[in-house]
């Protein structure tokens, strides 16, 4: 990630509904959910869903495909991953006892493979 694009996804989570869609779509998993399911957990007209929907895959943090007749959202876990990496790759500085916080927060149990990775 550039720094262009990160500030292209800072600037589309700096909004509350933005950034509670994406992390809605996150715990969705990678088959995401149907646009009237987000719409109905964030309490959304489908007008004002869909512009912010709309800002968040330009940002390139969503994606959208049509199953049936419904749209489903996904995060693109690659750009969100991408986006911590960029903010923390100068993080430690020779010093890494300042970036163990961090990584211990991304040592999420649920984020941990349940099987050993060969």
């Amino acid at each position: 990630m550039n720094e262009t694009q990160a500030l292209d996804a800072l600037g589309a989570l700096a909004q509350e509904t933005r950034l509670r869609i994406v992390r809605l779509l996150v715990t969705a998993g990678p088959d995401g959910m149907a646009a009237g399911t987000i719409g109905e957990a964030m309490g959304a007209t489908s007008s004002r869903l869909s512009f912010h929907l709309t800002h968040l895959e330009a940002a390139g943090l969503v994606r959208s495909r049509r199953k049936g007749r419904s749209i489903r959202y996904s995060a693109v876990y690659d750009a969100l991953s991408g986006l911590i990496a960029f903010l923390m790759r100068d993080c430690c500085q020779g010093h890494p006892k300042v970036c163990t916080p961090a990584v211990a927060a991304l040592s999420i149990p649920a984020c941990l493979p349940s099987e050993p990775v060969e």
